[in-house]
């Protein structure tokens, strides 16, 4: 795949740069924040190959693109002057309070996600390792433990530096006022085995001490108050000393503030909610996960999801440990697997769909959901209920058995090593069950259901598109020159996407001329609106792409004259389109034309010639066998 040319096509269906007021991406979407929700085209967005689905909650439009979205954010953040999630100064839509909140955490958790992910998958590990025999008092535990608790320990500087990033602050200012809280000159100050809030003075005024580390609230409360106070210098002080005076006021005036008054509060804040959350599992431990486990799917689809991020990081930092979010998404998950992985056995739909809920469904049984959920889920009727059903029964034996998440983790298979128990193994066992029971169940449940029907069944696959053609696909496949010039392996084009071979097998040429024919007989499946690439599928089923040049989408058809559009039916040497050779040159960009295989992992041998052709003479031939 394209990834600059699915970011272009993204970038124009949301409404263009103008309308973007910043973007960030989480594993598998792309989270935009928009000045006016209305302008995106969501069902041509829907229609387009990479992307699997539309979600606009908690104040931004997500686009659903899956595990390869970091690629199609780097192309767009590489194409466009974008910010990632920073305020900025266009005029926003009003939005409920709500959607505010739950775009703020969504923006600032996010980011750190990985770094927490990662090291609580190592000290889950760890845990696994001494259970296996290691010594956990020699030096390899103790350099593996630091960095697997530094990320969750320094969690106050991770958090205001994201806070700061989408409020629009100084992000140094704010990492050295988190960085003071966890200074060791003032951890020094700590009584030993502080549990409550005590009291020293410090040149008359009463400063509260308290252990801030793996603490959420303080830091956000923190990055609130240097916004306000920054900006109230900024219009006070005069520009001749402003860039000396201000900062130093920012750090003196909010750090006072966040020992004396914030950090306090926000201590007292976690507390009540770490003990609520202790209420919550004493008397009814087996309601939440039991919950989760049965809405996850909805809670994701809302971005409700977010919101469980400060409740289980304030649990890890109290109690070492959470009973809530982790065991009830863990069935929940892989119950998103199971799904998809029975739809492909069961259904009768096109071999693409199939190999796409192959390929969703080991995802998301290892922990990562969206892919199965947008493009299988929510698209075949009587799934999702299946997959609540299973979620919650999972969910249910997690609550009742009283299953432990001791880090964080996106809850799937690879993630069993962050519910190991230092005590042992049984919470190890009772993990194993919950996800057995999630995935086994709601595989029965969907592999029962009737999904053998036509597009009826899977109304929305199909949804805004045209009904395509029906190829048979033949033994064996050739296709012609579509450029005259001289002809190289694929594997020397300077584009990684192509010369990797992600985009299929097939060779690269050095245009003479600028026409492009078409290489065989068959349907014209994709024509992109910049005009630089054509997509054919042949009457022997082989999917070929012509990409004119590199880097060429920048042109937005500048240059590019098309002779075809998408469905009609081609024959071999018929002219698709035009290009302006000397345009090309005139602006930097490379003219060399990959011609790809896009589905050559169907045929068993694939041929390319080399040196220099003439359109209409043999270029690749096929065979299935």
């Amino acid at each position: 795949m394209d990834y600059k040319e699915l970011a272009s096509f993204i970038m124009e269906a949301v409404g263009g740069e103008e309308n973007v007021i910043s973007l960030t991406h989480c594993a598998t979407r792309l989270r935009f924040a928009l000045k006016d929700d209305s302008i995106p085209d969501e069902k041509k967005l829907k229609a387009q190959k990479g992307v699997l689905g539309v979600s606009v909650n908690g104040g931004q439009y997500q686009v659903i693109i899956g595990n390869t979205v970091p690629k199609v954010y780097a192309a767009i953040m590489e194409q466009s002057d974008l910010k990632t999630g920073e305020a900025d100064s266009g005029k926003k839509q009003k939005r409920k309070i709500s959607e505010v909140i739950m775009e703020f955490t969504s923006a600032i958790f996010s980011p750190i996600l990985p770094a927490l992910i990662g090291a609580g998958l190592i000290n889950a590990l760890l845990s696994l390792a001494v259970l296996l025999g290691m010594n956990n008092e020699g030096n390899l535990y103790y350099f593996i433990s630091i960095i697997g608790n530094a990320p969750l320990y320094f969690l106050p500087v991770l958090l205001a530096y994201t806070a700061s990033k989408r409020a629009g602050v100084n992000s140094f200012l704010a990492v050295s006022l988190a960085g003071a809280m966890l200074h060791p000159n003032y951890l020094a100050l700590l009584p030993e085995g502080i549990s409550t809030l005590t009291t020293t003075s410090v040149a008359g005024l009463p400063v509260t001490l308290a252990n801030y580390s793996s603490s959420v609230i303080p830091a956000l409360l923190m990055v609130g108050a240097l916004y306000y106070v920054d900006r109230f210098l900024d219009k006070i002080i005069p520009a001749l000393v402003k860039f000396f005076v201000k900062p130093v006021l920012d750090l003196v005036i909010v750090g006072f503030l966040t020992f004396i008054v914030l950090g306090p509060l926000g201590y007292i804040a976690g507390a009540a909610l770490c003990n609520g959350l202790n209420a919550i599992d004493t008397h009814v431990g087996w309601l939440v996960p039991t919950l989760i486990g049965t809405l996850s799917p909805l809670m994701v689809l809302t971005g409700m999801h977010n919101g469980l991020g400060p409740f289980m990081l304030q649990s890890f930092a109290d109690r070492g440990y959470e009973r809530l979010a982790g065991p009830g998404q863990l069935p929940s998950n892989v119950a998103q697997g199971a799904a998809a992985l029975a739809v492909a056995l069961r259904t009768k739909q096109d071999k693409e769909f199939i190999q796409m809920s192959f390929s969703a469904g080991l995802t998301a049984v290892l922990g990562i959901t969206e892919p199965a959920m947008f493009g299988v889920t929510l698209k075949v009727r009587k799934v999702l209920p299946c997959v609540m059903i299973g979620g919650g029964i999972g969910g249910f034996y997690a609550g009742i058995t009283g299953l432990k998440c001791y880090s964080f983790c996106s809850a799937g298979l690879l993630a069993l090593p962050a519910f190991v128990s230092p005590d042992g193994w049984m919470n190890l066992i009772h993990a194993v069950i919950t996800l057995a029971l999630g995935f086994s169940i709601t595989f029965v449940l969907v592999y029962m259901q009737n999904l053998s029907g036509d597009a009826q069944e899977q109304e929305n696959i199909t949804e805004g598109t045209e009904e395509k053609s029906v190829i048979e696909p033949a033994e064996e496949f050739s296709l012609s020159a579509p450029i005259s010039g001289m002809v190289k392996p694929v594997e020397e084009c300077e584009d990684e996407v192509f010369s990797s071979g992600a985009l299929g097998k097939g060779v690269i040429i050095e245009p003479r001329e600028g026409k492009v024919f078409a290489p065989c007989d068959g349907e014209v499946t994709n024509f992109f609106e910049t005009k630089h690439a054509v997509g054919i599928t042949s009457n022997q089923g082989a999917e070929v792409l012509i990409h004119v040049g590199m880097d060429t989408v920048t042109l937005n058809g500048e240059g590019f004259t098309a002779h075809a559009a998408v469905g009609d039916k081609v024959k071999k040497g018929q002219l698709l389109l035009e290009f302006d050779l000397e345009l090309l040159r005139k602006k930097g960009l490379s003219p060399v034309t990959p011609v790809v295989i896009a589905n050559a992992d169907d045929f068993a041998h694939i041929e390319c010639c080399s040196g220099q052709v003439d359109k209409g003479e043999t270029l690749i031939t096929g065979k299935r066998g």
